[in-house]
């Protein structure tokens, strides 16, 4: 089969997929719920971007790893959509 043919005998699924960073933030609080707080309200990771704080760089450091733990699940085949008569 020639790539051509292989290409139109394609079709298109959606591919459920999770990828997970697990690390930890070190921060400098009064007490653990105020830790708690300050990760929940000021810090966090954009795909494509880094991870970030508004807090300090005194009150804050971080631990995670750079490649995310990734986990497949189930494929649905998509239907291609009809276009409306018009």
């Amino acid at each position: 089969m020639t790539r051509e043919e292989e290409m139109a005998a394609e079709k298109r699924y959606a591919v459920r997929t999770r990828f997970a960073f697990d690390g930890l933030f070190l921060v400098s609080a009064v007490n653990e719920a105020r830790a708690r707080e300050y990760v929940e309200k000021h810090c966090g990771l954009v795909l494509g971007g880094n991870i970030h704080s508004t807090l300090s760089e005194e009150a804050v450091d971080w631990d995670f790893p750079v490649h995310p733990e990734k986990s497949v699940g189930r494929a649905t085949l998509k239907r291609k959509r009809r276009q409306e008569a018009r």
